[in-house]
């Protein structure tokens, strides 16, 4: 069984989604398949059939969000330190050809949202980020083209 490396932050956002669909949208369908039973024919009735696939992919998330946390190694990057850039660093870039500064957090593969600035540990800047030190420079081949930054900050919150 392979863990999958996760914040503390990642895990504890799982858990609520887990928590939210046992205790909300599970009985929410369960309530509408019963409503729709009563209106007859269940062959020809649309809202019984649309009840009954939201319920298997609540069912089937729940699993899988239950598997993800059974398999899930957290780490509290606020218990880390050092000089390199390591999981659960939130390190800050330049752009060495527009000089436009960047802050990525490096998380688990579940949590990664590039819009907040989470990137996935097996992400492509991740990758080329792992144990780099402040002041180095690292290449990384994006879909649009390779980038060079230079890493001028490293922390762990």
């Amino acid at each position: 069984m392979q863990k999958i490396p996760m914040t503390v932050e990642g895990y504890e956002k799982i858990d609520a989604e887990v928590k939210h669909l046992k205790t909300v949208e599970r009985p929410e369908v369960i309530k509408a398949i019963a409503e729709a039973r009563e209106h007859g024919d269940l062959s020809e009735n649309a809202e019984y059939h649309a009840a009954k696939e939201k319920q298997g992919f609540i069912e089937g998330r729940v699993l899988e969000l239950e598997d993800i946390l059974q398999r899930a190694d957290v780490i509290d990057p606020s218990k880390l330190s050092g000089d390199t850039v390591k999981f659960g660093a939130r390190v800050t870039l330049v752009d060495e050809d527009t000089d436009e500064e960047r802050c990525y957090r490096i998380v688990g593969d579940f949590e990664a949202d590039v819009k907040h600035g989470k990137v996935s540990i097996s992400s492509p800047i991740s990758r080329a980020l792992i144990g780099k030190s402040v002041g180095d420079s690292v290449e990384v081949n994006t879909p649009g083209g390779g980038r060079s930054y230079e890493i001028i900050n490293i922390e762990y919150v």
